[in-house]
């Protein structure tokens, strides 16, 4: 699978573009504000129907324009697919698939996989829980449907629950009855996603551990620990015990939601203790171990965003990176960067079909 062409119309600061990509290679070049992170966020867009950067849709709207559409033209094994994109300011999104319309967005999510690696990727590290479970969500949601149906149902749930927390402490009432609704929902929701997590943790740390030590060319010992409430309990004695936190604070306590990922050097927080280099080499280990997963998991190889990720890199962890993606398995891959002349002599390492592009 490769991306044969992209089209942009009032997309952040795109008014009415058009690429053409190679099948292996692609560089964005420019210097900063060109546009070079919104092109691979546009890619990402059409793959995984949202912003990498966490953008409402409607952020997206080029200045004074009241709508913003992307079209794109993939190669999938002997035929081309197209995929639309379109959002009107106060009128939501619309996605098609060969001129027709989805049912369901989430049924786009896993057809046209795709991994990005950005500066931004440090709120794994930097940030709290939520950004690490969506960073498990999204390689389990590529490649399994049924998850990402779980997944939704279990946050709509929740969010009713905790609407109904929040009436009850607002009137000074309480129905149990009420409450196990949700709870009888909640449970085999709750109990599948946490079985699927840690299904997904044990196929994924050996992979991610093997990146990490060809990237570092170290000895350092690196580890990814699942933490779960319902590790310790199970979930419906979790929903029993913390019913009068729960009604004190208005909101669900305990679940998966609160769910969470260590991310560990030499037995400690890479947070605290690992260096800019190590830190780098950890995401960038994490994200190729998620391209990785995916394409063993679905059969389809992710196409690779790497967004100004060269700048921090001493040459050693640039050298060991560049010969990674050289190998076979790895597809289309897209790269942007400040300096024209760094890229080029990166694409000559890689020696594949390449094109680039300056912004």
């Amino acid at each position: 699978m490769f991306l044969k062409s992209i089209t942009l119309r009032n997309f952040k600061n795109f008014t009415d573009q058009q690429f053409d990509f190679s099948p292996k290679i692609n560089a964005f070049v420019g210097r900063n504000g060109v546009g070079k992170t919104n092109l691979l966020d546009a890619i990402h867009y059409l793959a995984l129907t949202k912003s990498y950067l966490n953008y409402s849709d409607a952020q997206n709207i080029q200045f004074e324009a009241d709508f913003f559409s992307l079209e794109g033209v993939f190669q999938k094994e002997d035929a081309e697919e197209v995929i639309f994109c379109g959002v009107q300011k106060e009128k939501g999104k619309v996605f098609k698939r060969n001129s027709k319309t989805y049912d369901r967005i989430s049924d786009h999510v896993g057809l046209f996989p795709v991994v990005m690696i950005s500066p931004y990727d440090l709120d794994l590290i930097k940030e709290g829980s939520e950004v690490r479970r969506k960073f498990m969500d999204n390689i389990i949601s590529q490649s399994n449907k049924d998850y990402l149906q779980s997944l939704i149902r279990y946050n709509r749930v929740i969010s009713q629950r905790n609407s109904l927390l929040k009436f009850f402490f607002q009137n000074q009432t309480f129905d149990a009855i009420s409450l196990d609704i949700y709870n009888e929902e909640l449970i085999p929701l709750g109990k599948y996603i946490h079985k699927i997590r840690n299904e997904w943790i044990a196929e994924f740390l050996p992979i991610f551990q093997q990146y990490y030590k060809v990237l570092s060319q170290g000895n350092e010992n690196v580890n990814l620990v699942y933490v779960s409430q319902l590790s310790e309990q199970p979930f419906e004695t979790l929903l029993n015990s913390s019913l009068p936190k729960d009604r004190a604070a208005q909101y669900t306590t305990a679940g998966i939601h609160k769910d969470d990922l260590e991310l560990q050097i030499m037995h400690y927080p890479v947070k605290k203790f690992g260096s800019q280099g190590q830190q780098k080499s950890f995401l960038i280990a994490l994200k190729l171990a998620q391209l990785e997963l995916i394409k063993r998991n679905s059969g389809i190889t992710p196409l690779l965003l790497l967004d100004d990720i060269f700048d921090k890199l001493d040459e050693t962890r640039v050298e060991q990176l560049v010969k990674l993606v050289n190998e076979d398995h790895f597809g289309q891959i897209f790269i942007s960067d400040t300096h024209p002349e760094r890229t080029e002599g990166i694409i000559r390492t890689i020696n594949s079909e390449s094109k680039i592009f300056r912004l």
